[in-house]
């Protein structure tokens, strides 16, 4: 599902890595791990072209990422960031149906996906109306997972999703988030500096 063939990355003349490569195979989980400032958030956006590669090559789905506009590469592909990057000023609604809309489905369509989302990350219904500072930060790293989820990728890409998280809280929601059945069958490549996260 995803080659990374021989990458290199260059920050003006800084090499933030040099010669990197791996494949992950269709519907595995794959964890980067390493320490801050290694390359590993970079390597995921390298995967969905928020960062272009000095060198190599990266195919998604059997295409080279280089001959895929941006725009249909990250269709494709779910990405729940650290901190979430939910919109404060959208209800988790609105937030949710951020690419289901930019892909024109019906609204009817939308709601019942939203539905299905919070029910299998088991958030009640009346959370859609309300806004992200609203919620505790382990339930808006789900919303997070539903946006990222919403328009059913294959890929995802999780970049230290529970690190904002007290460890309390990170254990658990690692543990739960391991067993939700919409994560089956989906290739994922999860970042993180914490061993036991991995």
């Amino acid at each position: 599902m995803i080659i990374v063939e021989r990458v290199v990355k260059l920050f003006g003349s800084k090499r933030a890595f040099d010669d990197i490569s791996f494949d992950v195979k269709d519907g595995e989980n794959v964890v980067l791990l390493g320490t801050s400032g290694c390359g590993k958030t970079t390597t995921l956006r390298m995967i969905n072209r928020l960062e272009e590669a000095t060198s190599g090559n990266i195919q998604v789905a059997g295409k080279n990422i280089k001959n895929i506009s941006e725009e249909a590469l990250r269709r494709n592909i779910g990405y729940v960031l650290q901190h979430n990057g939910l919109f404060p000023h959208y209800t988790i609604a609105e937030n949710i149906a951020i690419v289901p809309e930019l892909l024109k489905w019906p609204r009817q369509k939308i709601m019942k996906r939203t539905a299905e989302l919070l029910e299998q990350l088991h958030l009640p219904q009346d959370y859609l109306t309300l806004y992200p500072q609203q919620l505790s930060g382990g339930q808006q790293q789900r919303v997070g997972l539903a946006r990222a989820l919403a328009a059913d990728p294959p890929v995802l890409l999780m970049d230290e999703p529970f690190g904002a998280l007290d460890a309390v809280t990170r254990a658990g929601i690692t543990h739960e988030f391991s067993q939700l059945e919409v994560l089956k069958n989906k290739t994922i490549v999860l970042v993180t500096h914490d061993i036991r996260e991995a």
